[in-house]
């Protein structure tokens, strides 16, 4: 062991604990950045279908964590693109997940049973298909995937 007296062994104590946090931050950080992975998901209100899109990015885009940008039946406000206020507040919002979180996927969700988008599976389809080329308008550098949501709340179907 060394030894120091007064000073020195306070100064060596110092830099040993500053050697050591440093080492432990450096460690906390870079499991931070290795398990921070975002996707973002433009889904419906509806509480029923929240846990089916975030169980599904999780398990098939290997995601931590998922921003949920809820409106009742986004894809047919998307699909319609006809309510500027709604549109900019959505594009806001996944542009901060895009540039802030780091998301490579954007969702955009339909689903059986929506007060929002009463319209039937086949309708609701293709407003999802309507509202990717809405997503896809804000040019940001994404994959867009498009899901509908059965009546179990649990089935998520990739169109």
């Amino acid at each position: 062991m060394v030894c120091f007296g007064g000073i020195g062994n306070l100064v060596y104590r110092f830099l040993s604990f500053i050697f050591w946090f440093h080492r432990w931050y450096l460690v906390i950080e870079d499991n931070m950045e290795a398990k921070n992975i975002f996707a973002c998901a433009v889904n419906c209100i509806d509480g029923r279908v929240q846990d089916a899109v975030k169980n599904y990015m999780k398990d098939k885009y290997r995601v931590d964590f998922i921003d949920m940008i809820t409106e009742p039946g986004p894809n047919k406000i998307l699909a319609e693109n006809s309510s500027g206020a709604i549109i900019e507040n959505i594009k806001k919002r996944i542009e901060i997940s895009i540039k802030h979180h780091r998301a490579k996927v954007v969702a955009i969700a339909g689903h059986f049973g929506c007060a929002g988008n009463p319209a039937k599976k086949a309708e609701q389809i293709k407003h999802l298909k309507e509202a990717r080329k809405t997503i896809e308008s804000f040019g940001f550098a994404v994959e867009v995937i498009l899901l509908w949501i059965g009546g179990d709340w649990r089935t998520v179907e990739k169109i």
